[in-house]
């Protein structure tokens, strides 16, 4: 055990990797306050003190909200139980290839057509319910704002909340203030909860994003506060916070069925999320810790891979913000938000199928009305003649 820990500290702890060059171990642990590794260690179990208190919250708050506010689940069909297929669809939930339909047509007696249809309500019955989704919105919407709101009550008053070279006066011999402990390591809690819930979450078209999102928040908060990039780790935080409980709690009402509401939201968010993602993340934090950072100490390891993962962070707001843009153009062009972006893919697919279906029966709709229009007319046109004629011959 000593022999391990002696290895983790020649090899991980090496302060060629932490901390700036000429500055020691020793010479940080001199400031009062200081930020320790092992301080860390406590948000593992605190995480999983976050699943609990979010089951509970599920379902004692979010899930009579959801009912209270109007949430409705689909029914889908159920299908018909064929243990074949059940054991087909439990080994890999895909359609079967072509060869495999033409065995599965001779064991069970279906046809091509009514194997698909089977495949198809399978997977709704695997789909996630909108009172879950609406729960689980509801979740995250309540933590980012407790967090947003806490965050900028500890840092409104201080310096390098206005002015972001503070953020490196007196680097790294930086105190830390329990407030800001408290934040930091909430955070990180938060976030390890989320990546150990990924997995039995509602399944997003960015899915992989979001692991990547999760990891790197994880890798940034805990190098930060172990390198005490504490003052700019705080405001990382704090930009992110601002617009993810307005993305939340719009989709607590696209859930509910509020359009107008969601809609209103949905706008404030979208502002929001292009504005500190895209102007004040690259503008104000990526280049204070860039540029602004070197005239206070030379470039290390440390400074390298916190930028680096910023940078991994700022190509996530890229991506979210090309989704962004999709929904805006559909806000303004078609009237209102059709759906989420983000939503997985299966209901994606389940929806187009639906819509073309829509829209087919639409496109019937109008030529039978044409038809009938048409039949109508001749009708119309066919008595007017008759009436002239008897006129005609009556004269």
């Amino acid at each position: 055990m000593d022999r391990m820990e002696a290895a983790l500290d020649r090899w991980l702890w090496q302060q060629e990797y932490w901390l700036p060059p000429g500055v020691t171990w020793a010479d940080v642990e001199r400031g009062a306050g200081y930020p320790l590794p092992r301080d860390l260690l406590c948000t593992l179990p605190l995480a999983l003190g976050f699943i609990a208190l979010r089951y509970v919250f599920e379902r004692f708050v979010a899930r009579p909200l959801s009912k209270h506010l109007g949430v409705r689940d689909r029914v889908w069909v159920q299908p018909t139980p064929v243990p074949k297929l059940e054991a087909l669809y439990l080994q890999r939930k895909q359609l079967p290839s072509q060869t495999e339909m033409v065995v599965l047509e001779k064991q069970c007696g279906l046809t091509h057509r009514q194997i698909e249809t089977w495949f198809r309500h399978r997977r709704n019955q695997d789909r996630p319910s909108t009172t879950k989704k609406f729960c689980e919105a509801s979740w995250r919407f309540v933590f980012y704002l407790v967090a947003f709101l806490g965050g900028l009550a500890s840092l409104i008053g201080k310096p390098w909340f206005w002015d972001h070279r503070e953020c490196w006066q007196g680097y790294p011999q930086q105190s830390v203030s329990e407030a800001q402990y408290c934040y930091y390591i909430a955070e990180l809690a938060f976030y390890w909860s989320l990546l150990l819930c990924v997995s039995v979450d509602v399944k997003r078209k960015d899915f992989k994003e979001q692991i990547v999102h999760h990891i790197a928040t994880i890798f940034l908060i805990g190098f930060s506060y172990c390198a005490n990039y504490v003052r700019v780790g705080t405001l990382v935080m704090l930009v992110h916070d601002s617009s993810d409980f307005l993305l939340e709690s719009a989709k607590m009402f696209n859930y509910a069925g509020w359009r107008k509401t969601c809609d209103a939201l949905f706008v404030l968010f979208a502002l929001a999320f292009l504005v500190t993602r895209l102007v004040l993340f690259p503008s104000r934090i990526v280049h204070t810790t860039v540029i602004v950072s070197m005239e206070f100490f030379k470039p290390f390891f440390g400074y390298y891979f916190f930028n680096a993962l910023l940078l991994v962070l700022q190509a996530l707001h890229v991506f979210w913000a090309w989704l962004i843009l999709r929904m805006v153009y559909k806000f303004i062009f078609l009237g209102k938000v059709e759906r989420d972006e983000r939503s997985d893919e299966e209901s994606e697919t389940e929806e187009e199928e639906e819509c073309s279906w829509e829209q087919r029966k639409d496109a019937l709709n109008s030529k039978l009305a044409s038809l009938a229009n048409n039949c109508v007319l001749n009708n119309l046109t066919h008595q007017r003649q008759n009436i002239n004629s008897w006129m005609l011959k009556t004269r």
